[in-house]
């Protein structure tokens, strides 16, 4: 019988890190995410598993001895909150462009500047489109329950490895400190240094051996033609990514007239307020993107011929929202939500938006938060 034990969404994130065979974890402590770094510490894994748990001096090390343990074909991984993300970019485009795989979890907090330790989800532009300098992206996964927290770790490192690649768990304050049960993953063994050899000695700075080349990692190409053809190859990349790694989740959407697209904690929200605006008569369809990149603008496009508008919902003053817009292509009307500073968008608030706007008579200041008509 599977392992259950009640866990905050931090706690989670750290115990999953264990369980998949982690060997390093590099992070400075920031609220509201330091019990992945606290928990990690307390277990000690290294006495059980040799998984290195190490307190950096700053975000900026952080990114750094991740850059480091990656290019050894390691399975690394870092976490922090907003402010400790922008130290981060940096090392992340160095990691993106050395084409090296690692796990980053964001969850995220109020801004702008050193803003509140309250939650949000106003890093979407920063994590989602790039943060950093240069054309990469990374892969972001956005759980909106305790047990993504611990399934997208193991997840997010198959990723990473596959696409040689960072991935991202972007989630908010909310769900790294609520407390779900959760199913444990099973545990696996860290790879040992022959398998590393074996499955990335390719890529991997393993050392040089009579009968092994020597890799050498670097984002660093000053010759433009070569750099042109290796940025054409990360695009290949990002396009296989798009094929092959789009993940969502829809609810009651087959008959909506009127749809909710939101992520993370917002969509556990929305959901709640779909309910109630059901039990009303009006049927409202959830769309809730799991990956924000890649982004499912076909799955969300082939739904805007069947509804009448689209409310999107978002702790921010309306980032996503912009890929939404893409995805809906004017042809409908788009409305949105959004609460900030650390405030949480209500259930009954939605209600409200969704009956106005089926009612014909929206006001933007009907509720709290920043309400708009996006589109027309």
């Amino acid at each position: 019988m599977a392992e259950k034990i009640l866990l905050k969404g931090n706690e989670a994130i750290a115990i999953a890190a264990i369980r998949c065979g982690c060997d390093g974890y590099f992070g400075y402590p920031i609220t509201p995410q330091s019990e992945i770094l606290e928990t990690l510490a307390e277990m000690n894994p290294e006495k059980d598993t040799g998984m290195i748990v190490l307190q950096a001096e700053s975000e900026v090390a952080a990114i750094n001895m991740l850059y480091g343990g990656a290019g050894c074909g390691k399975k690394v991984m870092t976490s922090s909150s907003s402010p400790g993300m922008s130290l981060m970019t940096e090392g992340i485009s160095y990691i993106a462009g050395a084409e090296l795989p690692c796990v980053i979890v964001d969850i995220m907090r109020g801004g702008p500047g050193l803003g509140t330790i309250q939650p949000a989800q106003s890093d979407y532009f920063q994590i989602v489109k790039g943060g950093g300098h240069g054309d990469y992206r990374t892969i972001i996964l956005a759980p909106a329950s305790v047990q993504e927290m611990n399934d997208f770790v193991e997840l997010s490192f198959d990723l990473a490895f596959r696409y040689k690649t960072p991935v991202v768990i972007l989630s908010d304050g909310v769900i790294g400190q609520m407390m779900e049960k959760v199913e444990l993953s099973p545990v696996k063994p860290r790879w040992t240094d022959e398998e590393i050899v074996r499955l990335h000695g390719d890529w991997a700075t393993t050392g040089k051996t009579p009968d092994r080349k020597r890799n050498i990692v670097t984002s660093l190409d000053l010759d433009p033609h070569r750099q042109e053809q290796f940025n054409l190859k990360l695009q290949r990349k990002y396009r296989e990514i798009e094929r092959n790694e789009t993940r969502y989740e829809s609810l009651l959407c087959e008959d909506a007239e009127y749809l909710i697209v939101a992520y993370g904690l917002s969509a556990r929200v929305s959901q709640k307020a779909m309910e109630m605006a059901r039990e009303e008569g009006i049927k409202v369809g959830l769309m809730r993107p799991v990956t924000l990149f890649p982004y499912p603008y076909d799955a969300i496009a082939e739904l805007v011929p069947h509804v009448k508008s689209i409310l999107t919902v978002e702790m921010s003053a309306g980032q996503m929202i912009e890929d939404v817009a893409l995805a809906a292509e004017n042809r409908v009307p788009l409305y949105f939500h959004g609460r900030m500073g650390g405030m949480l968008p209500a259930p009954e608030d939605i209600l409200k938006l969704i009956k106005s706007i089926a009612g014909g008579t929206f006001d933007s200041a009907d509720v709290p938060g920043f309400n708009k008509l996006w589109l027309r």
